[in-house]
């Protein structure tokens, strides 16, 4: 490509990307607009339900041409309103993603701090359907609110942002591994399913290898897995363990890490981070294990099937009901 011309490309493809958002957000608009009219003229007993057949046979009968005006979407139009009328704050929001995705969250979430959680999400991660459908069902709300990944103190002090990054365990399903299973399926699974992986992960990650070597004196050592994360600036190592967390699986880490920072870190990225990736833990354990450890690093457990959904959320109201409590 004539790179003198590369500026003008680049016009164009955010011009069309500007047109898109535009013509987006007029069609949530247009929905939010009938759901309003709809809701006020039945509740001021203007209009009764049987209103939303009739108007749909209404629009189909006058103008066949215009789709997307069923009963049951415009029922859904009318339920879009009622959901966030009362809170002004998710309003541009719910203009900035498709009416397929607001109808995922609208319809699947039960609470509104899910729905506002949700929402961020698509906006930050440009999900599809399939992505976003597929983190609602293995309760990514839940999973991040109950409990972010156990940190040591180094990457406490060191980044507020981290404890948004990582999380407390992971749900790799999408591998259909049997039990037990050996760290190498674990691997080789995940770079073979590594879309799914970063789905998981988060879309800020950037998969430089597996195996990754590294030369220490007359030795070499590998890294199962090495990432980037663009947001915070740094290489990410993860180590699987496919048993339960031991504290010297610690010492490993921490000896790699020190040879990235040395060996492989640039100057303008930050120090590198350590994962371990266990396929249980004893959160008692981690926490004296980590409790001196100087490196930035963290234990977190991974699940191969779909967590029970009213389990993490029972557990989510303990915690906001303790939070209160303190208060």
């Amino acid at each position: 490509m004539d790179k003198r011309f590369t500026d003008i490309i680049q016009l164009i493809k955010q011009s069309r990307t500007n047109a898109i958002k535009a013509v987006n957000a007029e069609l949530i608009n247009l929905y939010w607009n009938i759901g309003e009219h709809i809701s006020k003229k039945i509740e001021q007993s203007e209009w009764g339900d049987s209103v939303v057949t009739e108007l749909a046979n209404f629009i189909q009968t006058q103008e066949p041409e215009i789709k997307g005006f069923s009963d049951k979407n415009i029922w859904r139009m009318k339920q879009f309103y009622e959901t966030y009328k009362d809170f002004p704050k998710l309003s541009p929001l719910v203009r900035e993603i498709s009416w397929t995705n607001n109808l995922l969250i609208f319809s699947r979430c039960k609470t509104i701090e899910e729905m506002e959680f949700y929402l961020k999400l698509v906006k930050q991660e440009s999900y599809s359907k399939r992505e976003l459908d597929r983190q609602i069902s293995v309760s990514f709300f839940e999973r991040t609110m109950i409990g972010n990944s156990k940190l040591s103190p180094a990457v406490r002090e060191s980044n507020n942002d981290l404890s948004n990054t990582f999380k407390d365990s992971y749900v790799f399903e999408f591998l259909n591994l049997p039990d037990p299973h050996s760290e190498s399926d674990l691997q080789r699974g995940l770079v073979r399913q590594m879309k799914n992986f970063i789905l998981e992960l988060g879309k800020d990650f950037l998969f430089i290898g597996e195996e990754y070597k590294l030369q220490v004196g007359n030795s070499d050592f590998y890294i199962d897995l090495l990432f980037y994360h663009r947001g915070l600036q740094c290489l990410v190592a993860f180590e699987l363990k496919a048993d339960k967390f031991k504290p010297d699986h610690l010492g490993q880490l921490n000896f790699y890490l020190e040879a990235l920072d040395r060996d492989v870190k640039k100057p303008n990225e930050n120090p590198s981070i350590g994962v371990l990736l266990c396929k249980d833990k004893d959160s008692e354990v981690v926490e004296y294990a980590l409790s001196r450890s100087l490196s930035p690093t963290m234990v977190s457990e991974y699940k191969t099937q779909l967590p029970d959904k009213k389990l993490l959320q029972q557990k989510l109201h303990e915690l906001f009901d303790n939070e209160t409590d303190e208060k």
